[in-house]
């Protein structure tokens, strides 16, 4: 299958929108994912709740699929990127060990969001830098939780939002980017995912959403 990015002005800066719902920096080379929330489904296992295996799989498979379209140099994982503690589980460990030992190359980076402090970091062997919100990288002031930086554009995740399109007889919610004056908020990259609804609060803003294959923008 082969997903289509849009090519968005930021803040007079370049982004490409993904169907894979994740953004492309290709001056910096760099790519930006919000909430993976890796192992979720082996959390759920865990606390008794009998959820399908296989989110991270599928997760990673999207990830690969944007390396090989963008080539990046950098992932910068705008928080969340493990769901809880027992996301350690050996089954989330090992697919994320085996993407790691294909992808050695790529520099990554963790900006630490609320669901990693829980989580605990990945062993050292995967070399995840992590930092601080808000991180400087360019021109953007790189966050998990939605906020105002002065002097950069700031991105962030940790909202999940989706938008509601609807017609007289039907209605359907979507992944969405959405981009105000001075901030920005990245869908949720993983597989395994909730959606917090944005149509009240993204008055004003720009909205691209993400239906299938495409990305499109909307009038709030």
């Amino acid at each position: 299958m082969t997903t289509e990015s849009l090519t968005v002005d930021i803040d007079g800066h370049t982004l490409l929108l993904s169907a894979e719902r994740a953004a492309f920096d290709p001056l910096l080379g760099a790519l930006f994912i919000a909430d993976a929330h890796f192992g979720k489904d082996a959390v759920f296992r865990a606390r008794g709740i009998p959820v399908p295996a296989g989110s991270t799989g599928e997760t990673l498979a999207r990830l690969d699929a944007l390396i090989s379209t963008h080539r990046p140099e950098s992932v910068v994982f705008l928080g969340d990127l493990l769901h809880a503690r027992e996301s350690h589980a050996d089954e989330t460990l090992n697919a994320l060990s085996e993407w790691r030992a294909r992808h050695r190359e790529l520099a990554l980076t963790l900006v630490e969001g609320n669901h990693d402090r829980h989580a605990g970091a990945l062993p050292d062997a995967f070399g995840v830098s992590l930092v601080k919100e808000p991180y400087a990288l360019g021109p953007w002031a790189l966050c998990h939780h939605p906020q105002t930086v002065a002097g950069a554009y700031a991105l962030a995740g940790h909202e999940h939002p989706v938008y509601r399109l609807a017609t007289r007889v039907d209605r359907v919610r979507l992944p969405c980017f959405r981009f105000g004056a001075r901030s920005g908020v990245l869908p949720a990259f993983g597989s395994f995912t909730g959606g917090f609804e944005v149509n009240e609060t993204a008055r004003g803003e720009a909205i691209y959403v993400v239906a299938g294959e495409r990305v499109f923008g909307v009038r709030p």
